[in-house]
Parts: C-alpha cells; sequence; structure tokens
C-alpha cells in the first residue's frame, strides 16, 4: 500500500530508508543500542552548532514533544521561580496549561495569533516583574506558522539575567539555529519534525549549567530532566524503556540530513516548497491568515474561501482520497486550514498538491 503523502507539521512523510532502519530489534541494554543513543545525543548537539566541550548536554526524553517542553517546564522552573509565558499561539497556550498543572508560579502575556511576540514588550515586561527568572517562548508556532524573534527575545533575556526556554518543535532542522549565538538555555523539537524521523520521543538541548541546578526540582517521576540526563551519563541507557525503533530511524534521518546537505540545504528545500505553494494559492485566490513578513517557511495557514460550497471536511476527505493529507485549522478567531512545507516531500508533490486542490474546488463548485 503506497503511503499518503503529509502536508502537515508532524509527524511526517518519511524517506523509505528511514522506515526500512526500523525493521530490527535491538535489546535496550545492548551495546549497539547504546552506541546509538550516544551517537543520535551528540549529533543533535552538533546540529545545534554546540557540543560538551562547549558546555551544552542533549536529553533523549521518551514521548512527543510535549513531553519534552513539559519535562523543562516542570523540573527547571525551582518553588522559588517565577515563569514567564509568551503567548501568541496553541502552544504557548500549552504551556500555560504545564505551568498551572504543576503549580508553578508563572506569569502569561498573550498577543494576538496573527502577531509576533514583540521584544519590546518583552524587555517591559522583565522591567515590571523582576521576580521573572524563566521565559518561555515558541519558535514556530504552529497555529499560524509565524516566527517569533528568538534571537531578539534571547539577547533581552540574557540582558536581564533570565533562562531562556525556546519550544522549537516544528522548526529546528529546517532552520538553521545556533544555540550559544541565540541565546538559548533549553531548546526542546522531537524526532518527527524537520529531522524527518518518526514518533517516539523528544529532545533537549540545554546548558549543562542551568540543568545541573534542576537537580531535586522535578514535580514528576518520568519526566524529570535532570534524573534523566544523569541516567544517560551514567551508563548511556534510558530510566525506562526506550523507543528503540523510533531512535534507529532517527539515527538514519540524521545520515540522510546530513546526505542533503545539512540544515541550510533542507531550509532551502523547505523554503522552495512554500514558494511554490504560495505562487499556487494566490493564483487561485486563496488569502493567507498572516502578513509574509511573519511568516515561517515550516507551515501556512489559509483563510476558508467565502463560496457557501465549501465545507473543510468534504475538501479535505477528497484531498485524502488521493493520497495527499491536509491539516485542519487551529484559530481560535478565524476559520482556516493548514498546509505544511516540511518532510520528505519536493516541488514536485507540491505540485500535484495545487493540482489536486485545484480539481477538488471544480468538483465542489467553488469560487475563492
Amino acid at each position: 500500500m503506497k503511503d499518503k503523502l503529509l502536508f502537515t507539521p508532524g509527524p511526517l512523510s518519511t524517506s523509505p530508508t528511514v522506515k526500512e532502519a526500523m525493521q530490527r530489534d535491538l535489546g535496550s541494554r545492548d551495546d549497539e543500542f547504546i552506541t546509538v543513543v550516544k551517537e543520535i545525543r551528540s549529533e543533535l548537539l552538533r546540529l545545534g552548532f554546540v557540543s560538551e566541550e562547549l558546555g551544552y548536554e542533549c536529553v533523549l526524553m521518551q514521548g512527543s514533544g510535549t513531553f519534552g517542553v513539559e519535562a523543562v517546564i516542570s523540573s527547571v522552573v525551582g518553588k522559588k521561580d517565577t515563569l514567564l509565558v509568551l503567548v501568541n499561539g496553541a502552544y504557548g497556550e500549552r504551556i500555560v496549561k504545564m505551568a498551572k498543572v504543576h503549580g508553578l508560579n508563572y506569569l502569561v502575556h498573550s498577543f494576538p495569533e496573527n502577531e509576533i511576540v514583540h521584544p519590546d514588550v518583552v524587555a517591559a515586561l522583565l522591567k515590571e516583574h523582576p521576580a521573572v527568572t524563566h521565559v518561555a517562548c515558541i519558535h514556530s508556532e504552529t497555529t499560524t506558522g509565524l516566527f517569533n524573534p528568538i534571537d531578539k527575545i534571547g539577547a533581552i533575556c540574557k540582558e536581564n539575567g533570565k533562562v531562556f526556554i525556546v519550544d522549537a518543535m516544528s522548526s529546528f532542522g529546517g532552520v538553521v539555529m545556533d544555540m550559544k549565538a541565540l541565546q538559548i538555555d533549553f531548546l526542546v523539537s522531537s524526532s518527527n519534525k524537520c529531522i524527518e524521523g518518526v514518533p517516539g520521543f523528544s529532545f533537549v538541548l540545554c546548558k549543562k549549567s542551568e540543568l545541573l541546578k534542576a537537580e531535586g526540582n522535578a514535580r514528576s517521576l518520568s519526566l524529570d530532566l535532570y534524573d534523566q540526563w544523569n541516567g544517560l551519563g551514567k551508563n548511556g541507557q534510558f530510566r525506562f524503556t526506550p523507543p528503540t525503533h523510533s531512535l534507529l530511524a532517527f539515527r538514519q534521518a540524521i545520515r540522510e540530513l546530513d546526505a542533503e546537505g545539512g540544515i541550510a540545504a533542507r531550509e532551502a528545500r523547505y523554503k522552495k516548497n512554500k514558494a511554490m505553494l504560495d505562487k499556487g494559492m494566490q493564483e487561485m485566490g486563496f488569502r493567507y491568515y498572516l502578513d509574509h513578513s511573519i511568516q515561517g517557511h515550516i507551515i501556512s495557514s489559509f483563510l476558508y474561501p467565502q463560496d457557501p460550497n465549501f465545507d473543510f471536511m468534504q475538501f479535505y476527505r477528497a484531498l485524502s482520497d488521493r493520497g495527499l493529507v491536509i491539516y485542519p485549522g487551529k484559530l481560535s478567531l478565524m476559520d482556516a486550514f493548514r498546509i505544511g512545507n516540511i518532510g520528505y516531500i519536493f516541488p514536485k508533490d507540491i505540485e500535484a498538491l495545487l493540482r489536486a486542490i485545484k480539481e477538488v474546488l471544480e468538483e465542489m463548485n467553488i469560487t475563492v
């Protein structure tokens, strides 16, 4: 059975060879598997332009990206600390829920979903609330596809002596990101995004000096970031059953990323996908939700056509029947759907999607 192409923010379409890498079993305590884990941790630091020698660590955590974010939030923010959450979409709101569930001291500042987090506002907030110790922000807010200016926010955090936590879930591996230059203390992403692996684990790249402060802070056994790192450091093993097959696939995915030319080359492919999508959708009359100046190249939100014949689920199923899967919208105020430009998809696949959208619109008798 031929796989459908996934034009989503993840899980994504993966290469045949990444899937093939999972066609074997390894024991979680085997020397070979421990070597795989060690290699992945080192390679992820390299992709973030840092290393253990520069004072950074990589912690792998079972579960989806949300598990990784919650591990950081619930382990790193101490009882006497205060977290500032910068929100302009559903994934920022999710961090707020985590803070609430774990009983953290926290503040929230929300921006409209179609606006970036404004650095000058962040600077003012930190002056107004000197008790803030940690700041959390989403890089690529998958609700809409906008990119927040984490370079400027990171600089402001460091000027004010704050720990900077970045959810780079849907962008790491598809955007060149130098952790040290961006002044990020904790960066979280997952296996099934731009590195083009399969679901199964998340990872945290972090400054060792800040990670060491998390000892004893955790409010959860399984999400204890410090203990997870400490266990990996002692014997190279996960504390609890690891996603062995996902890790094997991920090692292959990293090799294929390097073969493509690294993150810069992959970013260029994704940007080409987006440029083709932009041109084709605009020619059909679709309108973007976001201003192009803040739209990232990971995923794009399109407003529903105003034609009364348009029914999103009918539109979605007609594309899915053709082997092409898009993503529903997640906006709170507007009706929109999303199309991802990432994963193992290429310009020819964007062309196929655009042809199919045009066909479906004609079938549904819709004027955009």
